[in-house]
């Protein structure tokens, strides 16, 4: 990063206090109408932290070839999802976008390619959550698309670039799932907390330790720890998120857990805040 993209972001974000990062377990689409103790922690995390300029999210839901950003003014609702309730696909979340925030985010991770994004908007991995945090829609919200032709070390590191923007009042969260298998869900036990196969239980336990204990090389190398993450992560696209997350923690900073649970057999609504 040089001089000139520091004060690019200078002239458009106030200088505030490092902003924490979040990841948010957010399950099911039905957390966007539902009043549960998950929905409860989404909304504590966001009265604990100062209120952001702007949020940038990076959704299990935006999946693509190359990394793309938002940038229109104004980001669509998208319902990306079937079989719902009709009461699910009426909700609008209709935040501002941040054109502003696209530039700077493309210039922050050069030298690889980000390319501005005028068609996507908000998928239920973004609004669904962020609605219960700031649910006056006021806030600019931009998302950040999941490259699924990289490697996880790859997410990693790309996180640690978008760091300054911390400093500018920009929250980053990071919304999947760590443990998320829909092929396995227990449908007798859907909604039952505390519900998890024996092997999404070792997934979760062994993942909160390696938080905890700051061994985010084993969460990186997922791949290389057994059975049991194979089939807590039988693809990326939900686990990815928390790569940001963690590739956005200095050293010296706390991270702590909430919203701890298995719900279903085979999903986990585990969240993490840094800062």
């Amino acid at each position: 990063m040089n001089l000139n993209d520091l004060q690019n972001i200078s002239d458009h974000f106030n200088n505030t206090e490092r902003m924490p990062v979040l990841f948010l377990g957010h399950g099911s689409p039905m957390n966007a109408i539902e009043e549960n103790q998950f929905v409860q922690g989404f909304r504590k995390s966001a009265s604990e932290i100062p209120t952001p300029n702007a949020i940038l999210c990076i959704s299990a839901h935006w999946y693509t070839q190359g990394t793309y950003v938002t940038a229109m003014d104004m980001p669509r609702t998208i319902h990306d999802f079937g079989g719902f309730p009709k009461a699910l696909f009426d909700v609008e979340y209709p935040a501002p976008g941040s054109p502003e925030l696209a530039k700077e985010t493309i210039e922050l991770l050069a030298p690889s390619v980000v390319v501005e994004d005028h068609n996507w908007g908000l998928d239920h991995g973004a609004w669904s959550v962020i609605k219960h945090m700031y649910p006056d829609a006021n806030i600019p919200v931009i998302q950040l698309s999941i490259d699924y032709t990289q490697p996880p070390q790859y997410h990693f590191d790309l996180a640690k670039r978008l760091n300054k923007l911390r400093e500018k009042g920009i929250l980053i969260i990071g919304s999947g799932n760590i443990v998320h298998n829909l092929r396995l869900i227990d449908w007798q036990n859907i909604n039952t907390v505390g519900a998890g196969w024996d092997w999404a239980i070792e997934a979760r336990e062994k993942t909160n330790n390696w938080l905890l204990d700051g061994n985010f090389q084993n969460i990186i190398d997922y791949q290389k720890q057994g059975t049991f993450l194979q089939y807590a992560v039988p693809t990326p696209d939900h686990y990815l998120p928390l790569i940001y997350t963690l590739g956005l923690k200095d050293s010296s900073e706390e991270l702590r857990l909430f919203n701890d649970e298995l719900i279903g057999g085979s999903l986990s609504m585990t969240s993490v805040r840094v800062g």
